[in-house]
């Protein structure tokens, strides 16, 4: 009636195991495990998970029972020491653990997250382009966020450090394969930019009459220069022609819509009087013409 010589699966069991704890620095070449949430354990732990009834992903709490301290985190690989696990530096430091130190470890299952808000703990952050694509791209190591913790994350070969201020649904939520809304807080020691505002000054009248050229001023008076170096014959500054006001400005008052008006001279006007009066009133078409073709003589 009854089977033997079949393993039958351990049903309702956690896997909770303690075990001495050391930085990734002690490995060689592991600076991938330094970048993420994820740590290495040993063989056997993995032998005993799978004889486990447990659910994937393997999602893990470290807790120190001395300060009472507690993360979770995620396993890479299985090839540690016996009786030895292998966190990262930044792990480490949440948790108040020396080199050496024991650390209770449990399995556990998380919620998925939805939302999770970070603080960077230098201003310097601000200084990446894009801190919410490199933040994306660092969470990728990572299997879980636990409220409290403040992770590191390298970019151009510097380490920036976050703090994680709020996640959920719950204190400890799984990342992996999420879609999470993510938030930043004001990084720590973060001044905003003082304005200063600018003291209306009093507007004083200036004079400007001497900008305006009054109607009896010659608006181009002046000497030129030719650039051949000599001298011009006439000084406009010094001649009689500068000195005789003009009238301008003066509106034509007797304008008619759709009419033109030619002015075909325009002589200074003296109370009221032209200048010359001897002078003949204009005819047109009165010029004389000349020929190109010589006319023959009589």
């Amino acid at each position: 009636m009854f089977g033997f010589g079949h393993i039958i699966p351990e049903m309702g069991r956690n896997f909770n195991q303690t075990y001495r704890c050391y930085s990734v620095s002690m490995l060689a070449d592991r600076e991938d495990v330094e970048r993420g949430g994820k740590i290495i354990m040993p063989p056997s732990a993995l032998d005993q998970l799978t004889r486990l009834h447990i659910q994937y992903p393997m999602l893990f709490k470290l807790c120190n029972k001395r300060t009472k301290r507690e993360t979770h985190c995620g396993v890479l690989e299985f090839v540690a020491d016996e009786g030895r696990i292998y966190i990262p530096y930044w792990m480490m430091l949440n948790l108040l653990l020396n080199e050496g130190d024991l650390v209770q470890i449990e399995n556990v299952s998380l919620s998925i997250a939805t939302f999770a808000k970070f603080q960077p703990q230098a201003p310097d952050f601000l200084d990446i382009t894009n801190p919410k694509a490199v933040l994306e791209n660092a969470l990728r190591n990572f299997a879980c966020l636990t409220a409290g913790d403040v992770l590191a994350i390298k970019y151009n070969e510097k380490v920036y450090e976050m703090c994680v201020l709020e996640v959920k649904p719950g204190k400890a939520v799984s990342i992996i394969e999420c879609d999470m809304n993510v938030e930043f807080a004001a990084p720590v020691g973060y001044q905003e930019p003082k304005f200063q505002r600018k003291v209306e000054e009093d507007i004083t009248e200036t004079d400007v009459s001497h900008l305006v050229i009054m109607p009896d001023g010659n608006a181009f008076s002046g000497s030129g220069n030719r650039l051949d170096g000599k001298k011009k014959g006439v000084d406009v500054k010094n001649s009689s022609a500068a000195l005789i006001p003009v009238r301008r400005g003066i509106p034509n008052y007797n304008f008619k819509k759709g009419t033109l008006t030619f002015i075909r001279s325009q002589r200074p006007v003296v109370n009221g009087t032209t200048e010359d009066k001897s002078e003949k009133t204009f005819e047109a078409f009165s010029g004389e013409g000349q020929s190109l073709r010589k006319k023959g003589r009589k």
